[in-house]
């Protein structure tokens, strides 16, 4: 198959996606929880946008020619890597499909493509799309499961690169794994603590606004969550009565209803998980703001929470949450913040919040994270990479930087007789 081939199978499989959205929607909504609004308006989109990104790299993926030192002619190759094992997470099953099937297929690639044991639904429907839009049998084979699953991935002899998305453990127990097997090449896309850093000189009303979408979309349920939010002591107090109204406005609720913003926790594991942590701010000594319990008396729906006066000793200021719990911290200077941003396992991800350019330009280099976004948050446009530093992972997903994930560079050397020049 030729590289314009794959360009216009995945250009047809957007369209399919696009023209099946409704169904798709649905069965992301079904999988995972998260609001059917969310899910149309903002990821199903945001999938077939990734798509069509790839779909224009297929045809433009190529090596160089080097000159040589003496008479040689010579140049790279740039082959599909082979067989590519995916394992992706249940927080945005969709998403995560497209970072991770999109670049393998420019690529000419097969995969193997393991979905989280909590959501198989949508990327076993997507995947028909792609067959219907001329993918040959074969090429990409779903498969839900458990951990035994991933395992079987992680340890076979003839897949050459595995690609992961979860948490932090689990990621070290994969690259283990392939180590220990025939050394296949990893990407790891981890669990972060990501600080989000109001400035003294913010908009208290803008900043607040959106500190509470960093945190609370997705139920937070976000790898790059915006989980620990420093405030400069000059606005902190204003800034924690408006992020406890912003999450008071929070409507929490069956997630296929218009205007619901945040559905169910995605099984009772996580549920309880969340809770604890809870219990823990509360009793480390943390101020409970608002929320803290679950809502109503069925399903995984908890209350949007805030704590203030959290300490970066507690465990709600340490550990990945993965959950509808805000924490607020207070700082003096960005001396101060950087450090205590940075003294972190993670570092996937940070926001700013400033209207100072020189502020901005020294937190952005200051912070050992994958990306900082400057008075926004969550901008995951397909052209952008993202990874993480540290223990947040290795490697980057999305952009041109994820294509050198699924290839192998070879390089090529003839020797010229009575070369005309060199």
């Amino acid at each position: 198959m030729t590289a314009y081939e794959r360009s216009c199978i995945l250009l047809r499989f957007a369209d399919l996606i696009e023209k099946n959205l409704d169904k798709v929607s649905a069965l992301e909504t079904w999988d995972s929880g998260k609001p059917y609004d969310q899910v149309a308006n903002v990821e199903v989109p945001m999938l077939v946008r990734k798509i069509r990104y790839y779909a224009g790299w297929a045809d433009k993926i190529h090596g160089l020619t080097i000159p040589g030192d003496g008479p040689h002619h010579v140049q790279t190759l740039h082959e599909p890597i082979g067989v590519a094992g995916q394992i992706i997470p249940w927080n945005f099953p969709l998403l995560m499909y497209s970072w991770k099937i999109g670049p393998a297929l420019a690529c000419a690639n097969t995969v193997v493509l393991k979905t989280a044991s909590q959501t198989p639904l949508s990327a076993l429907y997507v995947t028909s799309l792609l067959y219907e839009a001329g993918l040959p049998p074969g090429v990409v084979s779903v498969v839900p499961g458990c951990i035994p699953a991933g395992e079987a991935l992680c340890n076979h002899m003839d897949v050459d690169k595995l690609a992961f998305t979860g948490s932090t453990r689990t990621g070290q127990k994969i690259l283990e794994m392939a180590a220990k097997s025939n050394l296949k090449s990893v990407t790891l896309e981890l669990g972060g603590k990501s600080p989000f850093i109001v400035c003294e000189d913010a908009d208290v009303d803008q900043a607040a606004e959106l500190a509470h979408l960093a945190l609370f979309f997705n139920q937070g349920q976000c790898c790059c969550a915006g989980s620990r939010t420093f405030v400069h002591e000059r606005v902190y107090d204003e800034f924690v009565e408006k992020a406890k109204a912003c999450a008071s406005k929070r409507v929490v609720g069956d997630p296929f209803q218009k205007g619901v913003q945040q559905g169910p926790q995605i099984d009772e594991q996580q549920f309880q998980k969340i809770l604890s942590y809870i219990r823990s701010g509360i009793e480390s000594g943390a101020t409970l703001e608002i929320g803290g319990d679950r809502c109503g008396s069925k399903g995984y729906y908890l209350q949007p929470t805030v704590f203030s006066n959290v300490k970066d000793d507690m465990l709600i200021a340490q550990d990945e949450i993965f959950g509808p719990v805000q924490s607020i911290l207070k700082y003096k200077d960005l001396d101060e913040v950087v450090r205590r941003a940075n003294a972190s396992r993670y570092g996937l991800a940070a926001g700013v919040f400033t209207q100072n350019i020189d502020t901005a330009n020294f937190l952005t280099r200051a912070l050992r994270v994958g990306s900082v976004w400057i008075n926004c948050y969550d901008i995951f446009d397909a052209a952008i990479p993202f990874g993480g530093y540290k223990m947040s992972g290795l490697g980057r997903e999305k952009g041109i930087y994820s294509l050198s994930n699924y290839l192998q560079t070879k390089a090529v050397v003839f020797a010229l007789k009575n070369p005309a020049w060199l």
